[in-house]
C-alpha cells in the first residue's frame, strides 16, 4: 500500500477488525432466519423443531473447530497473510453453497455442508487475526486493539440482526439468502486488504527473512530501516524466537505446545484455550441455547450468569496481567515465574506479572539474558533445551 507509521497500523487494525465483525455477523445471522416461514418452507425439518434449529446453527462451530486445528498444524507454514486470505476465501465458498440451495433432494444437507465450510474459514481467520494484530501492534495499544476485536463480535451480531430484520420485509428468497450472502462483503474486505498489507515481522524473522522483517518493523513504526529502534526491535524479536527453541524452522512442531520450562508453552496454551472455553460456555453454546429457552425460559440467562461467575476466581488467581506489555515482556514474565518456583496453580506467574515493572527495549534484552531465555552468544538459554525434552508443568 505504501503506507507507514500510523496509517499502516490503522489499515492493519481495520482489516483485523473486519475479520471479527464477520465472525460476529456469522454468529448472529441465523437467529433471525432460522424460524422464518420462508426458510422453514425450503427446509421443513427446521420448522418448530428447536433441536434441528440448534443443530443447523451450531454445525458452524464444528467447522470453526476444524479451521482452528488446521491453523494449529499449518499456520506457521502458511504465514499470517496467506492464512487470512485462505480463511476468507473458504468462507465465501461456503456462503455460495448455502445461498444456492434449491428445492430438490437434499437442500438441508447442502445448507449444512455450506455452513460447516463457512465455519472452517472462520476458524482459520479467528485463529490467525489476533496473532497478526498482536505481532504488528505497539505495546501501548496492543491490548486495546485485541479487546476491540473481541468487542466488535457483538457489533457484528447486532448488524446481522438488523440485516435480518430489514430482509424480513422482502420476498421469500431475499428473507434468508441476502443476510447469508452479505458475509461476502466482509470477507472480500479482508482478502483485498491482506493482498496489500505486509506480513507479520515476527513471522518473517522466524523464517530467517531478516531484510523484509526489519523493513516491516520500520514501516509499522514509521522510522528508517537503519534506525537504532528498528535494529533493537529486530534483535528483541529474534531473541524471543530463539528462546522458543525453534528458530529458523519452517513450522513449529505440535509437541512444542506441551512443553514447560522457562517458556511455559503448555501453561500459556491452556490460558488461551480456557479463555475461549469460558467465552463459549458462558453464553454462546448455540446448539443448546434454543432448547434451554424453550424449556426453562429466563432460567437460561440465570444459568449462564452463574457459570460466568464461576470463572472469576479462575481468572483472578491464574491469569497474569499483560497490560502494556510487549510480547517479549510476556516471555520474561513466565520465565521469572518459573524461576521463582512456578507451581501447578500458577500464582507465581501472576505475582511475577505484578512485581515486574514495565520494561523498555534495552531492559527487555537484559532481563531475557538474566532469566536464561537467551545467552550473550545469541543462542538459546540453558533452560530452553527443555523444549526438546518434553513437558514439564513447573
Amino acid at each position: 500500500m505504501g503506507l507507514t507509521g500510523r496509517p499502516l497500523s490503522l489499515a492493519v487494525s481495520t482489516v483485523a477488525t473486519t475479520g471479527f465483525l464477520l465472525f460476529g455477523y456469522d454468529q448472529g445471522v441465523m437467529s433471525g432466519i432460522i424460524t422464518s416461514p420462508a426458510f422453514n418452507d425450503l427446509f421443513p425439518a427446521t420448522k418448530d423443531n428447536s433441536t434441528m434449529q440448534g443443530f443447523v446453527t451450531a454445525i458452524y462451530e464444528i467447522g470453526c473447530f476444524f479451521g482452528a486445528v488446521f491453523i494449529l498444524m499449518f499456520g506457521d507454514f502458511l504465514g499470517r497473510r496467506k492464512a487470512m486470505i485462505l480463511g476468507s476465501s473458504i468462507m465465501i465458498f461456503g456462503v455460495i453453497i448455502q445461498v444456492t440451495c434449491e428445492r430438490g433432494a437434499t437442500p438441508l444437507a447442502q445448507f449444512i455442508i455450506g455452513r460447516t465450510i463457512t465455519g472452517v474459514g472462520n476458524g482459520i481467520n479467528t485463529s490467525t487475526i489476533p496473532t497478526y494484530q498482536a505481532e504488528c501492534s505497539r505495546t501501548t495499544n496492543r491490548g486495546l486493539l485485541i479487546c476491540i476485536e473481541g468487542g466488535i463480535i457483538a457489533f457484528g451480531s447486532l448488524f446481522a440482526y438488523w440485516i435480518d430484520y430489514g430482509a424480513s420485509y422482502g420476498p421469500p428468497d431475499l428473507i434468508w439468502r441476502f443476510p447469508i450472502a452479505f458475509q461476502i462483503v466482509f470477507a472480500s474486505v479482508v482478502i483485498v486488504g491482506m493482498l496489500w498489507l505486509p506480513e507479520s515481522p515476527r513471522w518473517l524473522l522466524a523464517r530467517c527473512n531478516d531484510a523484509e522483517g526489519q523493513s516491516v518493523i520500520a514501516a509499522l513504526r514509521g522510522i528508517e530501516i537503519d534506525a537504532k529502534e528498528t535494529q533493537l526491535q529486530k534483535q528483541i524479536i529474534l531473541d524471543s524466537i530463539r528462546a522458543s527453541g525453534y528458530a529458523g524452522r519452517k513450522d513449529v512442531p505440535l509437541k512444542a505446545v506441551f512443553t514447560g520450562g522457562r517458556t511455559q508453552h503448555f501453561r500459556r496454551m491452556m490460558l488461551g484455550v480456557s479463555s475461549q472455553f469460558m467465552q463459549q460456555v458462558g453464553g454462546f453454546v448455540v446448539m443448546i441455547t434454543p432448547i434451554m429457552i424453550t424449556n426453562i425460559g429466563w432460567g437460561t440467562y440465570l444459568f449462564f450468569a452463574i457459570v460466568n461467575a464461576c470463572f472469576l476466581p479462575i481468572i483472578y488467581f491464574t491469569y497474569p496481567e499483560t497490560k502494556l506489555r510487549s510480547l517479549e515482556e510476556i516471555d520474561i514474565i513466565f520465565a521469572k515465574g518459573y524461576a521463582d518456583g512456578g507451581g501447578i496453580i500458577g500464582r507465581k506467574y501472576v505475582q511475577a506479572a505484578t512485581n515486574l515493572p514495565l520494561l523498555n527495549d534495552e531492559e527487555i534484552d537484559s532481563k531475557a539474558r538474566e532469566y536464561g531465555l537467551v545467552l550473550d552468544d545469541k543462542g538459546p538459554g540453558e533452560g530452553i533445551h527443555e523444549v526438546e525434552k518434553g513437558w514439564r508443568m513447573n
